[in-house]
């Protein structure tokens, strides 16, 4: 399957832009994923987005609510939230540079490959690539995709540059209230000296193709016998099953409060009335 980009703007260093695209460089697609299924009926299990005492709604009525406390949500109209200006969301400005070795892995996130859109971008491209190279240097930026600003790290990778996501300062941890019951004192000589012959032992050139995903590949071959028995359980969904239906289901709590007040007495024209619409009026000011 073809790469899609998942954002397209200017790199830009100094007075010079340069239109690139950028890629995962994550490989989804081997994955072995599952799809959760109801045993008795043997249909996928589908989910909604539900609201109390209303039942499922539409996503066009749904809106981002920011908690201020107390179940008391400020509510954010989709055109506001476009409306913020951000430099960062069509251009990946090179502010800062510092040495390759010196951003530690603890701040590495994501991998992307960015890479220039056409022919006439390519040489700005190699120029910055290889300058990057010379200096061994690490380039830092931002940029805004996908509905959050991210600091970035941008580097030669072969004949091209990967950018990696960066966690913000605000983001990681402080190491010390995990740490600080680790007594700090030098270990035993011998057992130190072990221990270093075992890793100089051990050392060679990273080479990530001897690395396998064991659980993975036990996954597949267990799929693979599971597919050739005939005595496996095996389901087929229908067009039905996928597209979305309407649907009266309502809030399970709302549901068995409702049937105490009856009496425990289902009545049948239950469904036609819309108690629900006026109980719920207040719940829709939340966001879900």
């Amino acid at each position: 399957m073809a790469s899609r980009a998942i954002w397209k703007g200017q790199l830009r260093l100094s007075l010079v832009s340069i239109p690139v695209e950028i890629h995962s460089a994550k490989n989804s697609s081997k994955r072995v994923s599952f799809r959760q299924i109801h045993q008795p009926s043997g249909k996928p299990v589908r989910y909604e987005k539900v609201v109390a005492g209303v039942g499922p709604v539409e996503s066009s009525e749904i809106m981002k609510g920011y908690e201020v406390g107390d179940d008391e949500y400020i509510l954010l109209e989709p055109e506001e939230i476009d409306a913020i200006k951000l430099e960062t969301k069509k251009t990946l400005e090179l502010v800062q540079f510092v040495d390759a070795t010196e951003i530690a892995p603890l701040w590495f996130d994501r991998p992307y490959y960015v890479i220039p859109t056409d022919d006439l971008a390519e040489d700005a491209y190699r120029v910055v690539r290889d300058a990057l190279r010379k200096a061994r240097k690490t380039a830092l930026g931002q940029l805004t995709m996908r509905g959050k600003e991210y600091l970035c790290a941008i580097r030669p990778c072969g004949d091209g540059l990967l950018m990696e996501t960066l966690h913000y300062e605000s983001d990681i941890r402080s190491a010390e209230p995990l740490f600080s019951s680790i007594e700090d004192k030098p270990a035993d000589d011998e057992l130190l000296d072990v221990a270093t012959q075992l890793i100089e032992r051990k050392t060679a050139p990273f080479d990530a193709s001897a690395f396998k995903d064991h659980y993975a590949e036990a996954l597949r071959e267990l799929i693979a016998r599971k597919q050739k028995s005939k005595t496996t359980k095996r389901t087929k969904t229908s067009d039905s099953d996928k597209a979305p239906e309407a649907t009266n289901v309502v809030d399970l709590m709302d549901a068995l409060k409702k049937s105490l007040k009856d009496g425990g007495t289902a009545k049948k024209k239950a469904p036609a009335k819309k108690p629900a619409a006026k109980s719920g009026g207040g719940s829709r000011k939340k966001a879900s």
